[in-house]
């Protein structure tokens, strides 16, 4: 056994030995003949530089040599990258990035991550920031049109040679093969600040890169690479010092001849880094008026003959001796180029809340939300979130609605909430972060711990995601919530003389009411959609009421006024407030003083089908089965002694699926009316579904609640009616106008009569009993007379007829053009 691990151990020390080193870095020498370069290297005219400085003999030299045919230089450092170009272009341009306008924001972003490491370390030590322009912490992009080369500049902390070599082959270093697997998978890559990643984006619009870079701790260097398998480093000694920091210039393929238009690069810098830390600048064009002296030649072409008058000679010759005259000069345009600063707008959620003035959160919203009217946000809401997941975030509720806010409510993906990741833009085409019922509202979100995905364009299923949903729900409602708060009209009638004496702004005074009217509908839609904030929401909730004399009132408000042995919420649904004041199912309740709420938009019969009670108080639609109006001490002797009456009635509407007559307990001055079971739809409901445009009735009719006729046992018809019945219930006059009260309570009721016509002539054969008419008098009928021609075309015929009968041979056209005189015939 001894033996055994002795020679075990002798054989693992071999292959120790024998190992190559996998980490060494794989490079050829300038000498190889595979690597060397027929042209010798040019290097294009300095971009983006700074301080004026020009370049010497030798450096225009070396331009005129010919890098621009994009081969790597013969005196630089050879490196392969260990993954196949093919593959590593595929992972770049089919799955790690699906539009190419993020490169802009993928080199801002890096160029400002380096400005913040060098600012980082200018905390401890102020000399590593340098002296004059070097210590000016600044992104500079400049365009070369002429030779297609779009050069992005930084001032950050730089890369040495070895930061060169080892950051911008992040994705080869890591084994194009491993890369894809982990992408595949679903990994965390949270691939954020790793400079090769996002760099790699620029290969989307640029077939051959330089990267030109100087470290405090290093010389100047440049990287290039044509992304064809192979890179160079190699020592900068041709182009402009940078002083420290990092230079890109992106040369463009032809087809990305767009990027080099200046318009195109504000949009995307305003797009996705507006709100990055450090000024952001763009050697742009534009054009300007200047005066410049008129040109001797030109002076003497301008001038007229000589002066033919002895005035004009005088005037002349007393300039002449006079005092000099002023240089003419003209107006000409001219092109001048200067930096212009890009990002112009303060990143107002990283300061305190208590630093940021009215003013400031009223242009940053108008910043953010393009509007550029003068309307004020109605409310905002800033704070920072800490925990487990750390970010900062401003909510705006806008001054009005979209016109297009609940069109496609469920099929719409639109959101105003911005996405920001080190304020650097991510996207705002997502859902995932406000619920649909809060999309109306505008702000962003901007967090430095957010998991992404490798091209910052698509969210994680995260956990952290949940957490900051949460957070802004809770916020959102809050907001509202104050602001309802800080309405005076929104407060409670012993509170008022409190609000009065504090002085309350008079500028606060029916913003609730606006929101209200502008986006009542989407906090009914929350109380549909998200049960956990079914509370929260219910507070927020506003409507008219029998006792709210035209204005708005909430829950809390109503259970307030409630009387004492008042168990239940009441409301009532239609389509209309006016329509509901006059509805008998109120008729008893408001004589004993209780309060009933009008629901009168149609998304209001959805609300109240989830919203079942509020602060241990159930609702009670008035329109259905099961109300209870204090007690009546009669209600078993009037069941009793009408009794025949119901049982009556009810077997005479057989036909009509009712499910019952009863004594009501709602009504007063109405004889009857006719209610739905409680689970069922109420009449508004099966009104509001029939005229849906994909309405089946057949699948309809199971939702259908069943009818229920209840009657008035103290109104003369109801007492009459019972007499009648009780002395010949066979009698057919009496079976009409049981008939016909039923269906005049449906329509009072609210619902749709299935046959208009039988209620038609019902309704005409009651109008003849009273007028005393014959029930078998019909209408008389009309008698038929012959038709008589006599239009032009009639009388025409007649008289060719007559022509033709005398012996003239006559057309009929020619009858109806010309037609002949007395003499003639």
């Amino acid at each position: 056994m001894r033996k055994r691990t002795l020679v075990s151990v002798l054989f693992l020390f071999s292959l120790l030995f024998l190992l190559p080193d996998q980490a060494r870095k794989l490079h050829a020498n300038a000498e190889d003949s595979s690597d060397e370069v027929t042209d010798p290297p040019k290097v294009e005219e300095k971009l983006g530089g700074h301080g004026g400085l020009s370049t010497d003999s030798d450096v225009v030299h070396r331009e005129s040599e010919s890098i621009s045919k994009k081969t790597l230089r013969s005196n630089a450092e050879k490196f392969e990258f260990q993954a196949e170009v093919s593959r590593l272009m595929d992972i770049i341009i089919n799955s790690l990035y699906s539009n190419k306008d993020i490169f802009l924001r993928e080199l801002i972003s890096n160029a400002s991550d380096a400005l913040d490491k060098i600012r980082f370390l200018a905390l401890t030590d102020k000399d590593v920031l340098g002296e004059g322009d070097t210590a000016k912490l600044e992104i500079q992009i400049k365009l070369d049109k002429a030779k297609k080369i779009l050069s992005i500049r930084d001032r950050g902390i730089g890369m040495t040679k070895e930061d060169l070599i080892k950051n911008l082959g992040t994705i080869a270093k890591s084994g194009t093969s491993a890369f894809v697997e982990k992408m595949q998978s679903s990994g965390d890559l949270n691939l954020i600040g790793q400079f090769g990643v996002g760099f790699y984006s620029a290969y989307l619009v640029a077939d051959y890169i330089e990267v030109i870079s100087k470290h405090n701790d290093d010389i100047q260097h440049v990287w290039e690479s044509k992304a064809d398998g192979k890179f160079a480093v190699s020592e900068d000694t041709w182009n402009e010092p940078l002083g420290r920091g990092t230079e890109i210039r992106l040369h463009l393929r032809d087809e990305a001849g767009e990027y080099l238009e200046e318009s195109k690069l504000k949009d995307l810098v305003k797009r996705y880094s507006e709100f990055i830390n450090f000024p952001i600048q763009l050697w742009a064009s534009k054009e300007v008026e200047t005066e410049v002296p008129v040109e001797e030649d030109e002076s003497t072409e301008d001038e007229t003959e000589t002066p033919s008058t002895e005035e004009e000679k005088e005037e002349d010759a007393e300039d002449e001796d006079g005092e000099k005259k002023k240089q003419k000069t003209k107006k000409v345009k001219e092109t001048v180029y200067e930096w212009e600063l890009l990002n112009d707008v303060k990143a107002i959620w990283l300061r305190s809340p208590k630093e940021v003035t009215e003013e400031e959160y009223t242009k940053f919203y108008h910043s953010l939300s393009k509007d550029f009217s003068e309307e004020k946000p109605m409310a905002w809401s800033h704070f920072n979130a800490e925990g487990d997941v750390e970010f900062k975030a401003v909510l705006y509720v806008p001054p009005k609605a979209p016109h297009d806010l609940y069109e496609s409510y469920y099929n719409s993906n639109k959101a105003n909430l911005k996405l920001y990741v080190r304020r650097v833009f991510i996207s705002d085409e997502f859902d995932e972060l406000l619920p649909k019922y809060l999309s109306f509202l505008k702000g962003l979100v901007d967090s430095d711990t957010l998991p992404l995905n490798v091209s910052r364009e698509m969210l994680q299923q995260h956990s952290s995601l949940k957490t900051i949903k949460k957070k802004l729900i809770r916020k959102a409602l809050d907001m509202i919530r104050k602001l309802a708060e800080e309405d005076p009209d929104e407060v409670h009638d012993d509170d008022k003389k409190d609000v009065e004496k504090s002085g309350e702004d008079d500028e606060k005074k029916g913003q609730y009411t606006k929101f209200w009217n502008e986006f009542g509908k989407s906090i009914k839609l929350g109380i549909i959609e998200d049960a956990s904030n079914r509370n929260r929401l219910a507070k927020l909730l506003r409507f008219e009421t029998t006792k709210s004399d035209g204005k708005l009132t909430s829950l809390d408000q109503y259970i307030k006024r409630m009387k004492k042995a008042q168990k239940d919420v009441f409301y009532i649904t239609g389509s209309s407030k006016e329509q509901l004041e006059k509805s008998p199912f109120l008729e008893r309740l408001i004589k004993k003083g209780y309060e009933v709420i009008f629901f009168t938009d149609p998304v209001d019969e959805y609300l109240m089908q989830y919203l079942m009670d509020y602060e241990d108080k159930k609702f009670q639609n008035v329109s259905k089965e099961g109300l209870k109006v204090g007690k009546d001490s009669k209600v078993k002797e009037l069941k009793e002694a009408f009794k025949e009456l119901t049982k009556w009635w009810k077997e005479s509407l057989a036909s009509e699926n009712v499910d019952d007559v009863k004594i009501s307990n709602r009504l007063a001055d109405t004889p009857c009316v006719v209610v739905t079971s409680k689970f069922g739809w109420s009449a508004n409901m099966e009104r509001i579904m029939q005229s849906q445009t994909l309405s089946d009735a057949n699948k309809q009719a199971y939702m259908r609640g069943k009818r229920v006729l209840e009657i008035n046992p103290r109104h003369p018809i109801i007492k009459e009616l019972k007499e009648r019945v009780a002395s010949d219930p066979e009698d057919e006059s009496v079976k009409e106008t049981a008939q016909l009260m039923y269906q005049t309570a449906l329509i009072e009721s609210g619902f749709i009569l299935n046959d208009p016509k039988d209620f038609a002539g019902r309704i005409y054969n009651s109008v003849k009993s009273s007028m005393k008419i014959s029930p078998d008098a019909v209408a008389e009928e009309e008698v038929e007379a012959e038709e008589t021609e006599t239009t032009e075309e009639a009388a025409a015929e007649t008289k060719s007829d007559d022509l033709a009968g005398s012996g003239l041979n006559i057309e009929a056209e020619q009858v109806e053009e010309e037609t002949p005189t007395k003499d003639e015939l």
